[in-house]
């Protein structure tokens, strides 16, 4: 079945702010730390799969599925431990209004999943300063959040903005814990982060160690 882009004869939700962003559920009892963190892509070939986590730091082209045809992955990602809400990215360069509805998806695909009763952990993104008018709506405060650093550490100005906005996404949502994608950043010490690295450093170690055995 072919459902609109925008899924509302799926599910429409009450949204807060300017934009109507539904809203995520707070999260506070998911083990972050036990679990093992996959990327989407790996999602369907998983095995202990309640043992898991999914998360979405990848490409968009392999998750906009999830968007384009949300009821085919529902029984999947229910097997898992958690989830954090779809990645989709938000460039600087994109016009405002495609920045707010990659924000919108991400929101109404995690309403949607903790509709079926899977445990979302919300994947915070902001852009520039102005963002931060809309970039924070719908996400829940004193809760579980995720934040992704791959690919914003090199450039010195990307680095900045990036560490701005984490500051005040933190300020703002004061959360209980923080899932962390990449390499952590000062803003983050001392508080209760959980640091995964890139799924792919993670299969070169296991490749590096499983030679070292033979």
């Amino acid at each position: 079945m072919k459902y609109p882009i925008e899924n509302t004869e799926l599910a429409l939700f009450r949204g807060v702010g300017r934009y109507g962003i539904p809203q995520i559920e707070p999260e506070t009892d998911i083990p972050i730390d036990k679990l093992v963190w996959i990327p989407f892509n790996f999602a369907m070939s998983a095995k202990d799969c309640s043992k898991k986590g999914v998360h979405f730091f990848i490409h968009d082209y392999q998750f906009e599925r999830v968007w384009n045809d949300p009821d085919r992955y529902i029984q999947i990602l229910q097997k898992f431990g958690a989830v954090v809400s779809p990645d989709f990215s938000m460039y600087v360069d994109h016009p405002e209004a495609v920045q707010i509805f990659n924000h919108y998806k991400r929101h109404w695909l995690a309403a949607y999943w903790q509709m079926h009763g899977i445990k979302v952990i919300p994947s915070i993104g902001w852009v520039e300063e102005k963002s931060y008018e809309w970039c924070f709506d719908g996400e829940p405060k004193n809760s579980i959040i995720a934040i992704s650093s791959l690919g914003l550490m090199q450039d010195p100005e990307v680095k900045k903005t990036f560490e701005k906005g984490c500051k005040k996404a933190l300020d703002e949502l004061n959360p209980s814990k923080i899932l962390w994608y990449g390499k952590p950043i000062e803003c983050i010490e001392g508080r209760n982060a959980t640091i995964i690295k890139p799924f792919y450093k993670s299969l070169e170690e296991r490749k590096n160690n499983e030679q070292r055995r033979k």
